[in-house]
């Protein structure tokens, strides 16, 4: 599937509102070529990007007061497996359907696009924690990772998968053309010492919710916050790498060579060029449409062709927006949506000249 973006602007989805509406609202507003659906944290504690999901996952357990969550593995774990794979063999996607106590941004989204799409839209956009993420983050009762407990950490990655096939056919009702983030700011922590983890487990669990999407006919992309090994990504045929351009540029021109044959293979680059820290009130949009274009030529004095970057290129903000005020929020989509409109008319008064 060609995906050629121009610098059209999207998010990676989560958003400060507490009214799913509004949230919404927000979105078509500032990026209407590529809406995503809003994730509300501070809404409600089942909207957290790792709580949001676990619907439908054996051993989870729930703590309101405390607003998380653990897997209780302490009695007989094979009952509840067996009956898990029940499911899954079944291919039973309404089983793991994101419900709307989960997500109501997801359901406002599709509740307002059902009644009005964009002039502009091209395609749709929805997000999904990734597998690395969660197993890191979500604990057994005993504080150890579940990603550690292998016969359980195969059924997260077999929910995660048949999750994100039903959020597409979903997502498909409104619009033909889906496009799926996977969430993994754990990676920015891949080759410390913190974290018990190879280069072949990573594309293993990565993998296997990358062929998911790809077997809805979506295209995948991976979003890391930090510095990691991004030839990873560009091993793990996802489409599009979404990273954080303003703070980590300089980590992703170690990968060059690699960067050339994954743009060769139609992958987009999702540029997190407006920042979602305290910088972006500092940051006017000429300053930052500046920022960009100057780390595009960084990349072209290294060997790649500009006209492919820029081609082949979204915009994003460089993280989520779950922890800033809804105004601070709007700024920065706002901003977002006004760069990428400038960097578009030129290039394509550039690209028609030509």
């Amino acid at each position: 599937m060609t995906f050629s973006p121009f610098c059209l602007p999207t998010a990676v989805g989560s958003l400060p509102h507490l009214n799913p509406q509004e949230g919404v609202d927000l979105v078509l507003k500032y990026l209407p070529q590529i809406p995503t659906w809003p994730q509300l944290p501070n809404a409600w504690y089942l909207e957290s990007m790792y709580l949001q999901y676990s619907s439908g996952m054996p051993f989870v357990h729930l703590d309101p007061v405390g607003k998380r969550m653990h897997m209780d593995l302490s009695g007989d774990i094979y009952i509840d497996l067996e009956r898990f794979y029940e499911r899954v063999l079944a291919e039973d996607l309404e089983y793991f359907a994101i419900s709307p106590d989960h997500s109501a941004g997801l359901w406002a989204f599709i509740d307002c696009l059902w009644r009005r799409k964009p002039a502009e839209m091209g395609w749709v956009k929805g997000q999904i924690t990734g597998p690395v993420s969660f197993g890191l983050m979500i604990t057994d009762e005993r504080k150890r990772s579940i990603l550690y407990h292998e016969e359980v950490f195969d059924a997260i990655l077999k929910s995660l998968a048949l999750k994100v096939r039903w959020q597409i056919r979903r997502l498909r009702t409104l619009w033909p053309r889906v496009i799926i983030f996977i969430d993994e700011p754990y990676l920015s922590s891949f080759g410390s010492a913190f974290i018990n983890l190879n280069r072949e487990q990573v594309l293993q669990y990565l993998g296997e919710i990358v062929s998911a999407i790809h077997q809805e006919q979506a295209l995948v992309g991976v979003h890391c916050c930090g510095n990691t090994d991004w030839s990873i990504l560009m091993d793990c045929q996802v489409d599009i790498i979404n990273f954080d351009a303003y703070e980590y540029f300089q980590g992703m021109t170690l990968y060059t060579e690699q960067l050339q044959g994954f743009l060769n293979r139609g992958g987009v680059l999702a540029w997190g060029i407006v920042p979602t820290s305290p910088q972006a009130k500092e940051s006017s949009p000429e300053d930052l449409r500046l920022n960009f274009l100057g780390k595009v030529d960084q990349l072209a004095q290294r060997g790649l062709k500009k006209r492919q970057l820029l081609k082949q290129a979204l915009l994003t903000p460089s993280c989520g927006m779950g922890t800033l005020s809804e105004e601070q929020a709007e700024k920065v989509l706002s901003v977002l949506n006004e760069i990428s409109q400038q960097v578009r008319a030129e290039f394509l008064v550039k690209k028609k000249a030509g």
